[in-house]
């Protein structure tokens, strides 16, 4: 699989990332819509408040809005730093039981889901704004039209302005299967994929993943390679490798612990992975980021 690439910047070996990314504080502009979906924070200079919202529009938003109009099985949205509905998409508002964008606008999603699932969302949400770092392609359950719970992944970024403080948040959900399909993703394997998230470093192996999630060897694999286009395996090497890329261009942490951190436990073996991904060493990889941020 290749690396994904777009603008000036470094190339990010995260499978789900459609950015490069700089340092901490360089955050790129982005040129492509469907990139910025996927990976990396998005820089968009907010405009004054309009009429009919009370919150920070911008064209960018209002474009990327339009776009996923053509996206039926994805929600699409864009809050600001309050948590309130700034743009969305007409699937996001058929799926909260409403009729018009202007209904859903304005609000916040404890005023709009049920509570257990406004406090997740709200969480998530406040993670992104208090860190500034994105949550990609998380499994969790959303609604589809008439209230049916459907599994999706999401993905939040942080929404910067020229200055580079986060000011809201750019979304989507995408569906994994349509409503009343056979096949039920198992509850199990969301906490196992956030697991695997928080505790990449371990000893983990596609096996123990499987035990964990409570489903043999093989259903987990046909799972995995359902969601993500790709095998179990590859899913914690890509996870590894991606918390590699983070430490090496925003701390100042040896290599060799970070491959260790990582659950690399030979450092040629990390240096191997990751050039086969970035196309450069863990040591170029921290130079060129270096580079960009000045």
């Amino acid at each position: 699989m290749g690396t994904s690439t777009a603008g000036p910047g470094i190339v990010c070996p995260h499978r789900w990332c459609g950015l490069k990314t700089g340092g901490p504080r360089a955050a790129r502009r982005v040129a492509d819509p469907a990139a910025a979906a996927y990976g990396g924070r998005v820089t968009a200079k907010p405009s004054r408040p309009t009429s009919s919202s009370p919150l920070l529009g911008s064209a960018a938003a209002e474009a990327f809005a339009e776009l996923f109009e053509h996206v039926p099985d994805a929600v699409f949205f864009v809050k600001d730093r309050a948590g309130r509905y700034l743009a969305v998409n007409r699937s996001l508002v058929e799926r909260c039981g409403l009729r018009e964008k202007s209904e859903l606008l304005g609000r916040h999603v404890r005023e709009v889901f049920p509570s257990e699932l406004a406090e997740r969302y709200a969480a998530q949400d406040a993670e992104v704004l208090r860190t500034g770092r994105p949550i990609r392609d998380r499994l969790e359950l959303h609604w589809y039209p008439r209230r049916r719970q459907g599994w999706c992944l999401t993905t939040k970024l942080p929404l910067l302005d020229d200055a580079g403080a986060v000011v809201g948040i750019v979304g989507i959900s995408r569906d994994l299967r349509a409503p009343g399909d056979s096949e039920v993703i198992p509850a199990g394997l969301a906490g196992t994929l956030e697991h695997l998230e928080a505790e990449f470093g371990g000893p983990l192996s596609p096996a123990v993943l499987a035990k964990r999630a409570g489903l043999s060897p093989v259903r987990f694999a046909r799972l995995i390679k359902r969601i993500f286009r790709i095998t179990p395996s590859q899913l914690i090497s890509q996870t590894r490798l991606a918390a590699a890329s983070r430490l090496l261009t925003e701390t100042d942490r040896p290599v060799a612990e970070v491959a260790v951190t990582c659950g690399f436990y030979d450092h040629s073996a990390f240096t191997r992975a990751f050039r086969s991904v970035t196309g450069m060493t863990p040591t170029g990889l921290r130079r060129q980021a270096a580079g960009g941020a000045r």
